[in-house]
């Protein structure tokens, strides 16, 4: 089968490696849908843990075509998405649904082969049955969908807060279609540029802002006097972190969603101490691909136009080159078989 494989930090290729059998727990998934993650990109620079060669991709959406277990069978053929995460299902952690703190715990796309190949092996408790109605490049976007999910969830956001979302990446703009739906108001979208504003203003942004030509904590001034109820930040820049902490209101919540490349940053702790903010830390998806496939599939969410190009395998140099510089108007590439 086909594969892009990273062999060490830097060096990615495309390579025809043996189709995986899967074993007992395990389904194979023949790809139909593989969508490129900033995450990826640091994969290929090293700047995350992962073992080498890996082939990349965590945001998937495929049919099973074999079963490693009998009792799986129930699967095959079954249009599908699934969680990332391989786990002992036997610890106190994996016993709570707290699957990310299993002791055992490793993650396809970084620790095992993922999606960016023809054929990929996942576990067969964690498979979501992807409904026909939902087109495979839709279902490839459950999982960021549920990282957005995730993070309201962990803010304990409600319905009429007030919200405030720094970067309008795919993870931004996911929180964003997410907030909508469960009915936050008053959303503000910041980024840098305006190369994707436009798009969270056809989402539904009430305002957005261009933070590299207005100043962010001016300008939420007028729009939320008081502070925001709940700030998200989806960057992981020292910078962005620390505007969060000044834009919510006293009592309000900051939520770190944003990966920080294991920078040590510098924060006013009396930013949190004297204004009694709650800060929460939310990355990862948190096994909500259920929810976010059962969005899709009833109308309330739909992020299908976050796919800007549908490439092949042997077009991985333009998709990567496409994620790394994010010209005007891109949000996410998505590898396809059709």
């Amino acid at each position: 089968m086909k594969a892009i494989v990273i062999s060490k930090p830097g060096h990615v290729a495309l390579e025809n490696k043996s189709i995986p059998e899967p074993q007992a727990g395990f389904v194979r998934v023949k790809v139909k849908a593989a969508a490129i993650c900033a995450t990826d990109l640091e994969v290929l620079a090293g700047n995350i843990a992962a073992d080498y060669p890996i082939t990349p991709g965590h945001e998937w959406s495929g049919v099973v075509d074999a079963v490693g277990s009998e009792e799986d069978r129930i699967w095959l053929g079954k249009r599908v998405i699934g969680s990332n995460d391989v786990v002992c299902l036997k610890c106190d952690a994996c016993r709570r649904g707290e699957w990310r703190y299993c002791s055992e715990f490793e993650e396809i796309g970084f620790k095992r082969d993922g999606a960016y190949a023809e054929y990929m092996v996942v576990p067969s408790y964690g498979l979501c049955e992807l409904p026909d109605h939902v087109s495979f490049v839709h279902g490839a976007l459950c999982e960021p969908l549920g990282v957005a999910l995730g993070t309201l969830e962990k803010a304990g956001a409600r319905f009429g807060d007030t919200l405030v979302i720094i970067g309008a990446g795919s993870i931004g703009l996911c929180i964003l279609a997410a907030a909508k739906a469960m009915g936050m108001r008053d959303i503000t979208v910041a980024a840098t540029t305006g190369k994707r504003l436009g798009l969270a203003q056809r989402m539904g942004a009430s305002h957005t802002i261009a933070t590299g030509e207005h100043d962010l904590v001016e300008e939420m001034r007028k729009i939320h006097p008081r502070g925001t109820d709940v700030v998200i930040d989806a960057t992981g820049i020292e910078t962005c972190i620390r505007q969060s902490l000044k834009l919510a209101r006293k009592g309000g919540t900051v939520v770190l969603a944003g990966y920080g490349r294991g920078k040590t940053m510098q924060i006013r702790i009396d930013d949190i101490h004297i204004n009694n903010l709650r800060v929460i830390g939310a990355g990862n998806n948190w096994n909500q691909h259920k929810k976010a496939v059962a969005l899709m599939a009833e109308g309330i969410v739909n992020i299908e136009e976050f796919v800007t190009n549908r490439i092949k395998l042997e077009e991985y140099e333009t998709g990567l080159e496409l994620a790394r510089k994010r010209p005007e108007g891109f949000v996410k590439a998505v590898f396809v078989d059709e």
